[in-house]
C-alpha cells in the first residue's frame, strides 16, 4: 500500500476506533481519515517521571500526577445523576476519583486494590480532595514508562463517554504510527530542509507524538508549523497566479465624462495621497484584462466608500453596471444615501435593493437593471436573489466581506454575463499584516493608511462609575454648544448571570439625568421593528434628538457629522476592534470629537490592556495588532469561515517568524515552478493534491 492509500483510509477502520468512535471524531474534530488523525496534535506534555505525593497535593489550578492503590469504588445515583467514584491511596493519604460520564466504560477498567497512575486536576469538594475524569492507567508487574514525555491530546465530551480519552487517544495514534511509519514520505524539497536545517518529515510526526525529550518536541514543532504555512502559502499563491492567468476580465479603457465631471464639481474634498495611490492601482488592474480581486483596507472615516464610488464611476464610463453589497439594510441604507449625495447632478442612476424594497418598486428597480438603465445597484444579500439579472454587471463592491459566506459572495459574482466582474472587498476593520498574508493571501490589496483633511483625532477617556456625575455634566455642556451623543449599551435587558448596565436601566438613567422638555433622547437596539428603528435614527440624524441611547447596532452605518460624543458603558466588555468600530461614529464633522470609555472598578489585566490601547492610539492597524496578541486568530471577527485559519500547530501570532520564511519560500518556489513540474517539488504537488478536501475554488472569489 502506498502511503496515498493509507493516509486517505477512513479512520473507522483503525483497531480500536469503530463507526461510533469515529463519528464522534469527526463532529468534533474534523477527523475522518488516517491522515486527520495524524494531524490531531498534543497540545502539552506530562513529565512521566515526576510524581506527587497525596499528602502534599496543593490546590492552584494545575494537574498533578499520583500513583496509587485503588481501595474503594462505588456507584452512586440514578439516571442523570449516575456517577462512578473510587478511593485512590498512596501511603500518604487519599484522593477521591470521580466520573459522571463513561460510568459503565471506567467500572469495566477500575480493579479493587490494583495499582494505577492518575493525572488530572485536584480540587477541594469537602474535606476530601477530587480528582474529575481523571486519566489513569493500571500499573502491572514489570510495568515500565513507554516513555519519559507522555503527548495529551484534545478530546470531546462525547469521545471521553466513548473510552476515548487523552491516554487512549494516545494508544491509537501509537498504534498508528505502526502502521504507516514505513510509507511517511518526505514532502518537502530538500534545499529547504537543508536551509533550515529541518528534521525529516516522518521524525516529525514520530516525534510529536512519541517523544524522547522536549528537544525532539521543538524541533518536530518548527518543522511541522512550517510545513503547515508553506502548503497554505502555496495555495493562496497558486490561486492568484491562476487568476491572473486565466481568469479574463472586462477591461476598462476610459476614464471619462462622468469620473471627471465628478472630479471636478463633486468632489467633497481632496483627496489623500493614500486615496490617490489606491485609485490608479485599481484603474491598473482595470486595464490588464484580468479578472481584479482586491482587498481595499481602511480604517473607520478614511474614505473607503469615496473610492469605491470613483471606480464605479470608471466602470460606468465604460458601460458597465456595478453592484455594492452590504451586510445589513442600515449600512446599505447609508452607502445609498452617501452615494446618491454625492452624485447629485451627474446623470448616474442610483437604486436600492433590500428586504424592505416594495414589490412595486422592485419590478420597476430589476426592469431597468435587466435592460440596462440602472448603472449603481446597491444592496443586502437580496442583490444575490436569482430574479436579480444584470444587463452588464462589470465590477462587484463587497463591504464587510466577513460578514457574508463564501457561497452568498459567489452568488453575486456569479451575476456576470460573459466574464467574471472585477471585485473589490472593503473592510473598515483593519487587519494585521500576518492575517491578512493568511487569510487574504491569494488577493492584491491596497491600504488607507490617511484620515482626510480637517478630521480631528478623537479624544479618548477611561472613567470609572465613580465619575458618573462628572460625565452628566460634560454631556451637558457638549448639548449646550450643539453637539449630540451617543451612548452605546451591551445588552438590552437584565442579565442574571453578568453584572452589566442595561439598555432599558440606562434609558431610563438618562432620562432622569436629562429631562424633557430640555432634552430629547432616542433609543435603538436590534430588537426593534425596522421602521421604528429608521423613525428613531431619522429623528436623530435631523437634530431632533440630542443624545442616542443604542446597543451595538448603531456599530456601522449610522453617520451623523454633528454627533462628538460617545459613550461606551461597560466598555470592558467589548473587544478592541469593536471598540474601535465605536469610536469611529464620532469624529466625522470639523469639531472636536470624543470618546469616554466607562468601565467597573474592577478590571482583569486583559481588559485594562484594551482600554489602555484605546485611550493611547487612534490607529485601527495598530489596534488590530493588540487585539491579535491578545485574542488569537480563531477568536478574531470572520476568520473561522475562511476556513485557513483551522490550523493545527502554527499561531499566526506566536509563529510569525515562521510564516514569513513560509511566505517568501512559497513566492520563490512558484516563480521558478509556477506548476510544481520540477523533480525537486514533485512531492510538493502530490502533498498539496492529498490535502485538497475543498474541491469548489472559493478562493477565486474572495
Amino acid at each position: 500500500m502506498t502511503e496515498k492509500d493509507i493516509l486517505s483510509t477512513e479512520v473507522k477502520f483503525l483497531k480500536g476506533v469503530g463507526p461510533m468512535r469515529a463519528e464522534a471524531f469527526k463532529a468534533d474534530f474534523g477527523i475522518s481519515t488516517f491522515r486527520d488523525l495524524l494531524a490531531h496534535y498534543p497540545f502539552r506534555y506530562i513529565d512521566r517521571t515526576q510524581f506527587h505525593k497525596i499528602s502534599e497535593i496543593v490546590i492552584n489550578n494545575t494537574s498533578v500526577q499520583l500513583r496509587g492503590k485503588i481501595t474503594k469504588i462505588e456507584k452512586q445515583g440514578k439516571g442523570r445523576a449516575n456517577r462512578l467514584t473510587a478511593l485512590l491511596n498512596d501511603g500518604t493519604g487519599t484522593v477521591q476519583l470521580v466520573w459522571f460520564q463513561g460510568v459503565k466504560w471506567v467500572s469495566q477498567k477500575l480493579i479493587l486494590n490494583q495499582e494505577y497512575l492518575v493525572f488530572g486536576k485536584p480540587v477541594l469538594y469537602g474535606r476530601m480532595v477530587n480528582i474529575t475524569h481523571p486519566e489513569f492507567e493500571r500499573v502491572e508487574a514489570g510495568y515500565e514508562l513507554s516513555s519519559r514525555l507522555q503527548a495529551v491530546y484534545s478530546s470531546s465530551d462525547k469521545l471521553s463517554s466513548l473510552g476515548l480519552h487523552s491516554r487512549n487517544i494516545s494508544r491509537l495514534i501509537e498504534n498508528l504510527l505502526s502502521k504507516v511509519r514505513v510509507v511517511l514520505y518526505e514532502n518537502l524539497p530538500k534545499s529547504i530542509i537543508q536551509k533550515y536545517k529541518l528534521i525529516s518529515h516522518r521524525d516529525a510526526l514520530l516525534n510529536i507524538h512519541q517523544p524522547g525529550s522536549y528537544d525532539e518536541i521543538n524541533k518536530a514543532q518548527f518543522r511541522l508549523k512550517y510545513e503547515e504555512f508553506l502548503f497554505i502559502q502555496l495555495q493562496l499563491l497558486e490561486q492568484k497566479i491562476i487568476r491572473k492567468e486565466k481568469v479574463s476580465g472586462y477591461i476598462f479603457q476610459n476614464v471619462g465624462s462622468t469620473f471627471n465631471t465628478f472630479y471636478s464639481q463633486n468632489l467633497p474634498f481632496e483627496l489623500t495621497g493614500a486615496q490617490k495611490k489606491v485609485i490608479r492601482e485599481i484603474r491598473n488592474d482595470f486595464k490588464m484584462g484580468k479578472q481584479m480581486n482586491r482587498l481595499l483596507q481602511g480604517d473607520v472615516g478614511s474614505g473607503k466608500t469615496l473610492v469605491a464610488l470613483m471606480c464605479m464611476l470608471i466602470a460606468v464610463d465604460n458601460d458597465y453596471q456595478c453592484a455594492l453589497m452590504a451586510p445589513t439594510e442600515i449600512l446599505a441604507q447609508q452607502h445609498y444615501n452617501s452615494i446618491s449625495k454625492f452624485l447629485e447632478g451627474i446623470d448616474v442612476k442610483v437604486e436600492l435593493l433590500t428586504g424592505s424594497t416594495t414589490a412595486a418598486q422592485r419590478r420597476e428597480l430589476l426592469a431597468n437593471l435587466e435592460s440596462g438603465d440602472l448603472n449603481i445597484l446597491i444592496g443586502t444579500h437580496a442583490l444575490i436573489e436569482s430574479k436579480v439579472v444584470f444587463h452588464n454587471l462589470g465590477f462587484v463592491v463587497i463591504d464587510e466581506q466577513h460578514r457574508f459566506g463564501v457561497q452568498q459572495r459567489a452568488k453575486l459574482w456569479e451575476k456576470g454575463r460573459t466574464n467574471l466582474p472585477h471585485v473589490l472587498v472593503m473592510t473598515a476593520t483593519p487587519i494585521p499584516r500576518t492575517m491578512a498574508m493568511t487569510i487574504y493571501g491569494d488577493l492584491d490589496y491596497s491600504v488607507i493608511d490617511e484620515l482626510p483633511p480637517g478630521r480631528k483625532a478623537i479624544e479618548t477617556y477611561h472613567y470609572t462609575d465613580s465619575k458618573r456625575i462628572a460625565l452628566f455634566g460634560f454631556m451637558k455642556r457638549q448639548i449646550a454648544l450643539g453637539r449630540q451623543i451617543y451612548v452605546v449599551y451591551p445588552l438590552i435587558k437584565e442579565s442574571e448571570t453578568l453584572d452589566l448596565k442595561d439598555l432599558n436601566d440606562g434609558y431610563n438613567s438618562i432620562s432622569r439625568a436629562f429631562p424633557k422638555p430640555d432634552y430629547q433622547v432616542s433609543v435603538v437596539h436590534g430588537q426593534m421593528k425596522a421602521k421604528d428603528k429608521e423613525y428613531e435614527m431619522q429623528r436623530f440624524k435631523n437634530g431632533e434628538t440630542q443624545i442616542m441611547v443604542a446597543t451595538t447596532v448603531i456599530e456601522v452605518g449610522v453617520d451623523v457629522p454633528n454627533a462628538s460624543v460617545m459613550v461606551i458603558e461597560n466598555a470592558e466588555r467589548f473587544g478592541l476592534s469593536q471598540l474601535h468600530q465605536l469610536r469611529g461614529r464620532v469624529g466625522r464633522g470639523t469639531e472636536q470629537s470624543f470618546c469616554i470609555l466607562m468601565s467597573s472598578y474592577k478590571l482583569s489585566n486583559e481588559a485594562k490592556t484594551r482600554l489602555n490601547a484605546m485611550v493611547e492610539s487612534s490607529d485601527g492597524f495598530e489596534i488590530a495588532e493588540i487585539d491579535l496578541k491578545l485574542r488569537g486568530p480563531g477568536d478574531l471577527q470572520g476568520t473561522q469561515q475562511s476556513g485557513i485559519l483551522t490550523l493545527k500547530l502554527a499561531d499566526i501570532v506566536k509563529d510569525e517568524r515562521i510564516l514569513y520564511f513560509a511566505r517568501n519560500d512559497a513566492k520563490e518556489i512558484l516563480s521558478s515552478d509556477p506548476k510544481l513540474e520540477k523533480e525537486e517539488n514533485k512531492y510538493l504537488k502530490l502533498f498539496l493534491q492529498q490535502n485538497a478536501k475543498d474541491k469548489t475554488n472559493w478562493s477565486l472569489i474572495s
